[in-house]
């Protein structure tokens, strides 16, 4: 097992960590009283197996859309052609296109996607294995995007991406100051 630092983190305490994180995410969740949704494509679902693990997520979690294949994306979030063919798969604009359609495809109030390379290939010198694209937004308003260059093998590079779309949802709900309906 790789014991190396992710995330400020040991690998082997990271498991824990996440789960710290989206037991935090519901609590916000829940104190709001608003729904989430996920729309994954390089985590393959680690994000929505991570939230149904902890009980009563059902209150907070709507669904989740695992869309690895660009076709996916377009078919179930309403990803645009032209945007996939002009920026390809993983850039923040996809990202974006793919929380706001997990939202118009759900009742969810709050919405994160996360979209990348996590190796061992498919990087590029314009995109390297490890660069990942999060979105996060909120129905209605606020709606953030980030690319983050992670290092390790593809199960660090997944599960850091794990731990920054929680992070994320935390650093979105805190500048929330009212209840969306």
């Amino acid at each position: 097992m790789d014991t190396g630092k992710v995330g400020g983190f040991d690998n082997v305490d990271n498991g824990q960590r996440i789960l710290y994180l989206a037991t935090k995410v519901g609590e916000r969740l829940r104190q709001h009283g608003l729904l989430m949704v996920s729309a994954e494509s390089c985590t393959g679902g680690w994000l929505g197996q991570i939230i149904t693990a902890i009980a009563g997520s059902s209150v907070w979690y709507e669904r989740g859309f695992i869309t690895y294949s660009d076709l996916s994306k377009h078919e179930m979030l309403g990803v645009s052609m032209t945007a996939l063919n002009k920026y390809g798969a993983v850039s923040e604009v996809i990202a974006q296109e793919m929380a706001f359609g997990a939202q118009n495809n759900s009742p969810a109030h709050i919405s994160v996607a996360i979209t990348g390379i996590a190796g061992p290939t498919g990087g590029n010198k314009v995109k390297p294995i490890g660069t990942v694209c999060f979105a996060w937004a909120v129905k209605g308003g606020l709606s953030k995007s980030e690319t983050c260059h992670f290092e390790g093998d593809r199960e660090s590079v997944r599960q850091q991406s794990v731990a920054k779309a929680l992070q994320g949802l935390l650093d979105l709900l805190d500048e929330i100051s009212v209840v969306v309906v």
